[in-house]
């Protein structure tokens, strides 16, 4: 098996818990899984941002509910989000290891959502789903072992079946449709990269998904961005303006936020996996209980991914124009983009709506004024960063993309105010008595 760094990482996670001589704990169970999930998602060619989000909120509801299912102070999302059933019960009177339960639950879920993950994900896959069920089974006797482990694999096959129709099951040519026309005119988003695979915009029926929460997909919809115009004492010209000099006279810190944010798919967790990485470390530094982590992955998987939704619902109800081509066609035709700019339109900004959305949910689980410390990229070589609060981290996160030349003022601002409408819907969520 040729996976290099990959394995290495598989090899110490797995390595450390190896000399657990009793059934692991649901800590454990959660942070082994997790940290999997995250390696996973850079190596799975169809894990853009969307699709990203919508799988981690999947898999978070599926750890919750498999621990809900033994622990009379969880509550279940069946009858909270749209159309999630009742899950199947528990035989009454019957024995059940919850580390178990839970280890099954995850194993099959992650098989279920990286089923098209490369060779040495697969890989990988496999040797922790062996591993760690050896672990978990430890002292436990054959028939709690053997129900427990079927039991949670009922949860995940529940929760498997209840996405499959959602509209966004079926990822086809990795996202990009096959034909699309797009709409004319000067104001209307166009094609930024040389790749003709991105000259069709990413997703664009992602707005028609389920939504897992909030109502619909334009329950937080947004006033129209400011009018198109070439005119030098418009807005729009002001806004780019400010785009075009920002990225020009960037600063240190400035190019360390945007590079740090950026979070590009094949080469970070995604957007998406930030926060849901976040949540991990806090969960580790702090020491949660399981419960408390396990509701902060569903609630964050179930914002991000409604964000996700409203955000396509509004960037392609309005098709705005991205900077680079308004700023080369109307300002500095020899301009550049610190970043590369993700193919779809402009308005608002997708790392604005789900941060705003991930901020408000943590902020509602851990206080205004929690400060942590976000290691994600370090072994990316990418310094961590200081946050006094989740709302900070957010704001650094939304403004990030002015500093990388992909976004508007407007679109950073607005698609906050988005995020955060659509995270009130993940809070409001009954998950603990």
């Amino acid at each position: 098996m040729k996976c290099r760094g990959f394995c290495i990482f598989l090899f110490l996670v797995l390595g450390v818990q190896s000399v657990q001589a009793s059934a692991l704990s649901q800590e454990q169970v959660l942070s082994t899984w997790y940290g999997l999930i995250l390696k996973l998602v850079r190596h799975t060619a169809t894990y853009s941002p969307p699709l990203a989000s919508r799988n981690f909120a999947y898999l978070g509801v599926a750890s919750f509910e498999a621990m809900a299912s033994g622990d009379d102070h969880m509550v279940s999302l069946a009858g909270q989000l749209h159309e999630l059933k009742p899950l199947p019960p528990r035989e009454t009177g019957k024995v059940y290891d919850e580390s178990l339960v839970l280890n099954a639950t995850m194993a099959q879920s992650v098989e279920n959502f990286f089923g098209n993950t490369g060779p040495s994900g697969q890989n990988a896959l496999r040797a922790t789903s062996t591993t760690m069920s050896a672990q978990a089974a430890q002292a436990v006797p054959a028939d709690v072992t053997s129900r427990s482990v079927a039991y949670g694999k009922m949860i995940a096959t529940h929760i498997f079946n209840w996405s499959k129709n959602d509209g966004g099951a079926t990822i086809t040519n990795t996202g990009f449709p096959l034909k699309y026309e797009l709409r004319q005119g000067p104001g209307f988003w166009q094609p930024t990269n040389q790749q003709a695979l991105q000259h069709m915009p990413l997703l664009p029926n992602w707005e028609k998904n389920r939504p897992f929460a909030m109502p619909a997909a334009a329950t937080c919809d947004l006033p129209a961005p400011p009018d198109y115009s070439e005119d030098k004492t418009s807005e729009f010209y002001k806004q780019a303006l400010e785009v075009r000099d920002v990225v020009i006279a960037i600063t240190p810190d400035q190019k360390a936020i945007a590079r740090f944010w950026s979070d590009d798919p094949m080469l970070s967790p995604t957007p998406p996996g930030h926060w849901v990485s976040i949540v991990m470390q806090i969960s580790s530094r702090n020491h949660l209980p399981a419960a408390k982590t396990a509701e902060a992955l569903a609630r964050v998987g179930i914002a991000v991914a409604d964000a996700f939704i409203g955000c396509w619902h509004t960037k392609f109800e309005y098709d705005l124009v991205r900077p680079v081509t308004y700023i080369k066609k109307a300002i500095d035709p020899k301009w550049e983009t610190l970043l590369i700019t993700p193919p779809f339109p402009e308005y608002p900004s997708g790392h604005s709506s789900q941060s705003g959305a991930a901020a408000s949910v943590l902020t509602a689980m851990f206080g205004e004024h929690f400060a942590f410390d976000d290691a994600t990229h370090v072994n990316d070589n990418i310094p961590a960063r200081h946050f006094e609060s989740f709302n900070q981290a957010a704001d650094e996160a939304a403004v990030s993309r002015l500093y990388g030349g992909i976004h508007f003022r407007a679109a950073i601002e607005r698609g906050l105010e988005q995020g955060q409408c659509i995270g009130k819907y993940a809070v409001k969520l009954k998950m603990l008595k």
